[in-house]
């Protein structure tokens, strides 16, 4: 709908008095069917100020449907709890992607290994960023093929022992 600047303290007050304004600005106050909002606990409370601010009565179903919680928001809170379940694995993964692209040497190296063990190299590895669990993905995607490679590379560079294990 629009930015609007909401001034400290960010309370449920404020916020759906601000929210409140800019509905009534724009006269979709009672045509509102429902608001889209993370679970922050605030939020929470934003919604009954609003449904006072408004009326029940020109609510649909009272405003009992107003708050709509953001299924993207929901989704990533299932995967990260998902990714916490493996994260020894994510983690050793990750250090192995450090570990064989650090350096140009390196990544040479666990070239020639894919090519001893027979697999062929369709995508680079690279580093996830830990706060994006969509990146992580990525990172496991592309691991995940050169199983074989990290198996063999253990066993040929010394100073590599971050390997996931079989299961990992």
């Amino acid at each position: 709908m629009r930015f609007i600047y909401v001034p400290a303290p960010h309370t449920a007050e404020v916020i759906s008095e601000v929210l409140y304004e800019a509905l009534v600005e724009w006269n979709l106050d009672e045509k509102i069917s429902t608001l889209t909002l993370d679970n922050c606990s605030t939020n929470d409370k934003v919604i009954p100020e609003l449904v006072k601010k408004i009326g029940k009565s020109k609510l649909m179903l009272d405003g009992k449907l107003l708050h709509m919680r953001c299924a993207a928001y929901i989704l990533n809170l299932i995967v990260r709890d998902g990714l916490e379940v493996i994260k020894d694995s994510i983690a050793k993964i990750r250090e192995s992607v450090a570990y064989w692209t650090a350096t140009p040497k390196r990544i040479e190296k666990f070239e020639e290994i894919a090519k001893h063990v027979k697999v062929k190299l369709k995508h680079k590895l690279g580093l996830d960023c830990k706060t994006r669990w969509n990146s992580t993905f990525k990172m496991l995607s592309i691991a995940m093929p050169y199983k074989a490679v990290f198996s063999r590379a253990s066993i040929v560079d010394k100073l590599y022992d971050c390997a996931p294990s079989e299961e990992e």
